[in-house]
């Protein structure tokens, strides 16, 4: 809450270019929102790109006569982005905001959704989105098929690349953000990347994977009455390069990943050694033992360089958590043993087929060991994050 106000004080942040028609109704609709949130210090900020039809002049005509119309001029034009992050800093550092509105200079926006919004922070949200995919939510029935079909596919391809269906809409641009958001996401967003439409999904990414609590409310998206809208094709494009990248980028950078790549790597080394070794050793129990602990060791050195990096071993720790994870890895050794000596003894060891040029004969003990493997991963991963490399 701000100091100089006992109120919490909201700042709508509305980024202008040639929106001269819009920002007298705009204000006027906001005003009469403000009167119903009695316990808000509601403000708005416009912050202008220098448009060359009088769109500041005539904000500055409007400061004149609603004491809580503000204007932040912006020395170019400098995308959507660049705009919210320099209107969320000064509503910040000048306004002394505790929470901060996202919203569209043409009214596509429902201001009667914002007590609701607000409400939602109150409840604790650190970011509530204004969702048109929500069930009591929606868009225009007059759009063309293509322009529906990119904005409702393009929001489901953004769903299931990032494995998240608890929100509806990634791409909306009305969104209430609490202060404390605000300063933990916008050093994250200085990169050049986020000074268009991109800034939007950027956002709301990088506050998902911090754990901040998002909610939705559902409202029905309106086309613009005036002006021209500056959304091109280019947003879809960004959009999707972003999410594509930091989608990828997530997975590889997982614990999980590592491990099924660290896994991967000790099954080959596990399945060349068990050739080798059967080659000198006639017992195949012995040869799939000694392969496994060879897989084992291999196993040991890289989750400790790259899968549990982060809680690295100190060298002097180094010989007994490897006695550690021998031990740790006894299960899956059991689950491996026990799985080639059932099918040894259940279905047998003979050859099923070999590999085209390399000539690579494969037999029902590549199999079953192949089993064994898959089964014991699963075992692998707990006891290693649970034991060897367990968090302090």
């Amino acid at each position: 809450m701000s100091s100089a106000s006992p109120l919490p004080k909201v700042v709508i942040i509305i980024p202008t270019y040639n929106e001269n028609e819009n920002v007298g109704p705009i204000t006027l609709a906001l005003a009469k929102i403000f009167r119903d949130c009695p316990n808000y210090d509601s403000h708005i900020l416009f912050v202008d790109d220098q448009s060359p039809d009088g769109t500041g002049r005539t904000i500055e005509q409007l400061i004149k006569k609603y004491p809580f119309v503000h204007l932040l001029k912006n020395k170019r034009k400098g995308g959507l982005g660049h705009a919210y992050k320099k209107g969320m800093i000064y509503a910040l550092d000048k306004l002394k905001a505790d929470i901060v509105f996202e919203f569209d200079a043409d009214l596509s926006h429902d201001p009667s959704k914002i007590p609701a919004m607000l409400a939602k922070i109150t409840q604790g949200a650190d970011l509530v989105l204004g969702s048109r995919y929500q069930r009591g939510g929606g868009i225009p029935p007059n759009w063309p098929w293509y322009r529906k079909f990119l904005s409702i596919v393009g929001n489901l391809f953004i769903r299931v690349v990032m494995c998240n269906f608890s929100l509806h809409d990634w791409t909306t641009g009305y969104r209430a953000i609490s202060a404390s958001l605000v300063r933990s996401i916008l050093p994250s967003m200085s990169n050049s990347a986020f000074h268009g439409y991109t800034w939007q999904i950027g956002f709301l990414v990088q506050t998902v994977q911090k754990g901040y609590k998002v909610a939705e409310v559902p409202f029905y998206f309106r086309d613009r009455t005036a002006g021209r809208s500056k959304l091109g094709p280019e947003f879809i494009i960004n959009t999707l390069k972003y999410i594509m990248k930091t989608r990828f980028q997530e997975i590889f950078h997982s614990r999980i990943f590592k491990f099924v790549m660290v896994g991967g790597f000790g099954a080959l080394v596990q399945f060349t050694f068990l050739y080798l070794y059967r080659l000198v050793i006639p017992s195949y129990q012995l040869a799939i033992f000694l392969s496994i602990e060879t897989a084992i060791i291999s196993n040991f050195i890289w989750s400790n360089l790259w899968t549990f990096a982060d809680r690295k071993l100190k060298p002097a720790q180094i010989p007994g958590k490897f006695i550690q994870f021998n031990l740790a890895s006894a299960g899956s050794i059991i689950i491996q043993q026990v799985t080639a000596f059932l099918g040894e003894t259940f279905i047998g060891l003979f050859p099923l087929f070999t590999v085209p040029v390399i000539k690579l004969g494969v037999d029902t003990g590549v199999i079953f060991a192949m089993v064994g493997i898959g089964i014991g991963m699963f075992w692998n991963f707990f006891a290693y994050s649970r034991i060897v490399w367990r968090k302090k």
